[in-house]
């Protein structure tokens, strides 16, 4: 913008014309944007943070852990829901090789171009010899999180992109952006990390498999960068296998300790700045028209269309969301209730496939169904006047995600059961997934 001086009415001359120009800083007062995506004002791709964020996961325990979290745990350790805290504590004894792994039951899905943003929010044991704790956004072969081994504290980014196991661990006092380390030149906030006590913990990724990942704490309000692992321009592959990935929690004895340990796990979230839109592989699976699944006993219910993820290593982790079912009731006056469960167990039948290209494969013959948690149900009839089919669950987004067990290897079924009040009343149906990972 040009500068206009009213006394003469005139632009200043043209060798003197000063254009104001918008400019963010951060804290110390260091300019940021596009060309310098530091600042805590921009999101991971230098873009400033005005846009509607949009929540791909948050965890809380108000009441009792979740159930969103898978667990492993070695013999003489627990883990345990502290109501008046409303956390989750992680307890080991001294005994050497004493472990717990905490991992969210799904991965998070990082949309190329978006900044996908990790909050974690717990409570260090005091560091200690023989002690290893670990929080932050990864999974067992790639990811980055913050480590307290012994007494030492670092981010550490870790990658299977080559094949092999590979850690790049980067110590406190070499953080680039702030140590935290208190009155020193290489913390501008001069602050002190204290692991002992309370923290609120952030990563942020800008992937396209080269960018750059900025790590760092909210302390008093003020999101503090301490450490940027930069790639592009540096690396001939990608840095990580993928970026989405589960959040995840680990306490380990890596000898005998002096005393007991507890971590504890407050709050997590996963954040998409910028908002997300679903643009994977859409696939359907339905009932053979002329071949209705027949509901044998009233009151019963049964399976009549089972998803999971494929149980080969590589395909569990893929993320795979229920977008639409279909339901359609023929037996004149008969009354059906049907459920979209998750987590729940098909007895018989056999799983088929759903392509060499899919993450998923389906049952649509199983006998019997048991356990799980209820989603989404809903009621129908059927009449000679014809039946109107019923859809729900569109654009329903991550709520239907496909879930597993990371630990054990375990998928995770996802059902539509359906019951009828006549013995042997009919029904068709169908279900839509869109394949995120391709």
């Amino acid at each position: 913008m040009a500068q206009f001086r009213k006394d003469t009415h005139q632009y200043l001359a043209d060798g003197k014309t000063i254009f104001e120009v918008v400019m963010l800083a951060d804290q110390y007062g260091n300019h940021v944007g596009p060309a310098n995506p530091t600042g805590m004002a921009v999101d991971a791709f230098g873009r400033a943070r005005v846009s509607m964020p949009l929540t791909l996961f948050d965890s809380s325990h108000r009441f009792r852990d979740n159930g969103l979290w898978s667990a492993s745990n070695t013999a003489g350790t627990t883990y345990s829901h502290n109501a008046n805290s409303g956390l989750i504590e992680l307890n080991l004894p001294t005994t050497a090789n004493a472990e717990i792994i905490r991992e969210t039951t799904k991965v998070f899905s990082y949309q190329p171009g978006k900044s996908l943003q990790n909050l974690n929010t717990f409570v260090f044991s005091t560091p200690k010899a023989n002690l290893r704790q670990r929080v932050g956004y990864f999974g067992a072969n790639n990811g980055i999180f913050l480590e307290a081994n012994g007494t030492s504290i670092s981010f550490v980014e870790r990658t299977f992109s080559s094949g092999t196991l590979v850690e790049n661990r980067i110590s406190q006092a070499n953080w680039n952006m702030d140590t935290l380390l208190g009155a020193v030149a290489s913390s501008p906030s001069q602050k002190t990390l204290d692991l002992t006590k309370a923290q609120i913990m952030f990563i942020d990724v800008e992937w396209l498999g080269l960018g750059t990942v900025r790590c760092g704490f909210v302390i008093d309000g003020q999101l503090i960068h301490c450490h940027s692992f930069h790639h592009a321009n540096a690396i001939e592959t990608t840095y990580m296998t993928t970026a989405s990935l589960p959040i995840r929690y680990e306490i380990k004895n890596t000898g005998t300790t002096a005393s007991n340990s507890t971590l504890k796990q407050v709050c997590s979230t996963v954040i998409s700045e910028g908002g997300y839109e679903l643009r994977g592989a859409q696939q359907a699976i339905e009932t053979t028209i002329g071949s209705p699944r027949d509901l044998t006993t009233a009151g019963t219910y049964y399976p009549v269309i089972s998803l999971r993820l494929k149980t080969s290593p590589d395909r569990l982790d893929a993320i795979v969301i229920l977008t639409a079912l279909s339901l359609l009731a023929i037996t004149n006056n008969a009354y059906y209730n049907w459920k979209v469960v998750s987590g729940g167990t098909t007895t018989g039948g056999s799983w088929v496939s759903a392509g060499s290209d899919s993450a998923v494969e389906y049952n649509l013959t199983g006998t019997s169904f048991a356990g799980g948690r209820t989603m989404a149900s809903g009621f129908l009839s059927g009449s000679n006047q014809g039946s109107t089919p019923t859809d729900i669950l569109k654009e329903a987004l991550f709520k239907f995600q496909l879930e597993r067990n990371g630990l054990t290897s375990t998928p995770f079924e996802l059902t539509l059961v359906a019951a009828s009040a006549t013995n042997g009343a009919d029904i068709y149906s169908s279900m839509d997934w869109e394949e995120v990972s391709r």
